[in-house]
């Protein structure tokens, strides 16, 4: 019996940390990023990785570790998948406990990696971990089109890290945060706390860090540009009914209607599928009554809209309304799978979920911002924001940059959860990637106005019905991740991650006469 506890102890506690993992990008008790317990639950996984018998062993606790953080982290699709999409409980449950299993199996290969090969020194296991965590992070971002919902980077949004963001952005805090979280593993290794190396890497570090923030992106007031008031519409419609001829359709075409008539703000912004039905589906003189609206005077609109048809396919938009132009159009690019497209081999799964409008088109990669008073509007769509590289493309001519970035969101689907703060505190991130302020209207929350710092100023109360206004100040600083994301995407990343783990593994087949003259470790 002692044995089975002892042998089960460290796969309880590598849950126990995922979970933890899962709490620091946003606390359920106040929708707050927790950075230190970000660290300390990725120390955790390192400290146990390390006392693994096997490289088999340390590839499970790596595996229970993610499962536990990503079913924590994105439990809410079985909201979206059982509530609103009518799919059963327990196969909605095992989906998602599927998905967060499958998404793990790329922490597991990296902890079995860490385990597997050898190296020579502390500094060297440190540097081979955070290399391995940010590959495993960066094959989230990129296979299957992507799903890095609540990477551990979004934890220190608000934390000592956070300056960092301009410089390498939310993969890079991600990396260096992994670094850290390897050096907090030692300590309980015998012998650490009395190595003068050890101390001296630790305070070196935190220099370094305190210099790079003292000396972060330079923060000089750019050319003054003209602030824009702007009016972000939170509808609160039903998600259930949302869709539906005789309630939700009524009611959006009709509250929506009115406060795009009514407002004063030189810009309003109505959220993702805001008016719910096509352009040809709208009652008769519906559109042309917008357009009227919007086609003189000093005011302009970003409206979420669904637009194509059978022929040429559907696309989830927004469009733009201002006087003495065409009609502005933005076509969401990065499409959310089962939601907005069905992976192939998956219609069955589907077509046993009522989700209206399941396949669309995608648009392109940096599309045309909207321009309307002296300001470049950057629409995105949903979850689009969590993909900052692609944003990033928007930045490669400096002439052509966004000033401000918009998101239209629709986060009913996953009700009132912890969700809604986990993509607050993404937007966030991307505001201070970018050093750019970004709007959000949604159509149940979090509606409101990030500063160019990643400071809520302005917010509405979720789950109500309401018009949010403020004034905006957009920004036309490049900062460095913009300068090297829009030119080199995530390809710094991979090479880095992938030239760390190729250096230890020719250490490994070289041996330990190649280091002979490296000091031995801190352990």
């Amino acid at each position: 019996m002692t044995r089975l506890v002892a042998s089960l102890a460290p796969f309880a506690l590598a849950l126990l940390a995922g979970f933890a993992q899962a709490v620091s990008i946003a606390a359920p008790w106040d929708g707050q990023p927790l950075w230190w317990l970000q660290l300390l639950s990725l120390a955790t996984l390192g400290w146990l990785a390390q006392r693994s018998a096997s490289w088999q062993q340390a590839g499970l606790l790596g595996w229970a570790f993610a499962t536990a953080w990503l079913t924590g982290v994105f439990w809410w699709l079985f909201i979206s998948m059982h509530r609103y999409g009518g799919l059963p409980a327990p196969l909605a449950a095992i989906a998602v406990l599927g998905l967060a299993a499958f998404l793990s199996l790329y922490y597991a290969m990296a902890i079995a990696v860490f385990a597997a090969l050898d190296r020579p020194n502390a500094i060297g296991r440190g540097l081979l971990f955070a290399a391995l965590w940010l590959l495993a992070e960066l094959l989230r971002v990129t296979w299957f089109t992507g799903f890095p919902w609540g990477a551990g980077g979004y934890a220190h949004v608000d934390g000592p890290l956070a300056f960092l963001a301009p410089q390498v952005g939310v993969h890079g805090i991600g990396f260096v945060a992994a670094l850290l979280a390897f050096g907090l593993s030692l300590l309980p290794r015998p012998g650490t706390l009395r190595s003068w190396r050890y101390w001296a890497v630790l305070a070196g570090g935190a220099v370094l860090l305190a210099a790079c923030n003292m000396t972060a992106v330079p923060r000089q007031a750019p050319a003054p540009r003209p602030r824009l008031s702007v009016a972000l519409l939170q509808g609160n419609i039903p998600q259930d009914e949302k869709f539906q001829g005789g309630s939700g359709i009524p009611l959006a075409l009709d509250w929506y209607g009115r406060q795009l008539r009514d407002s004063t703000a030189s810009l309003v912004v109505a959220p993702e599928t805001a008016i719910p039905m096509l352009p040809q589906q709208l009652p008769a003189g519906y559109m042309d009554a917008l357009r009227a609206r919007f086609a003189q005077g000093g005011q302009a609109a970003l409206i979420g809209i669904p637009l194509g048809g059978m022929r040429e396919g559907y696309t989830n938009s927004a469009i733009g309304l201002k006087p003495g132009a065409p009609v502005y159009r933005y076509d969401k690019h990065h499409l959310v799978p089962f939601g907005e497209f069905i992976p192939p081999l998956f219609r069955w799964f589907t077509d046993m979920m009522n989700i209206p409008l399941g396949d669309f088109k995608r648009g392109a990669i940096g599309q045309p911002s909207f321009e309307w008073q002296g300001q470049r509007l950057a629409p995105n769509i949903c979850y689009e924001d969590l993909f900052g590289e692609e944003l990033g493309a928007h930045f490669a001519d400096p002439a052509a940059a966004p000033t401000i970035l918009v998101n239209l969101s629709n986060i009913g689907w996953f009700g009132d959860t912890i969700a809604i703060d986990q993509h607050l505190q993404i937007s966030r991130m991307r505001a201070l990637e970018f050093d750019r302020p970004m709007i959000r209207a949604t159509n149940t929350g979090a509606t409101v106005i990030i500063d160019h710092r990643g400071r809520v100023t302005h917010s509405l109360p979720r789950y109500t019905r309401g018009v949010l206004t403020g004034e905006v100040e957009g920004r036309s600083t490049i900062t460095p991740y913009a300068w090297w994301v829009s030119r080199l995407g995530l390809w710094p990343w991979w090479l880095l991650a992938l030239g760390i783990a190729a250096a230890a593994l020719w250490w490994q087949r070289a041996g330990p006469s190649a280091f002979a003259r490296l000091p031995p470790s801190v352990d």
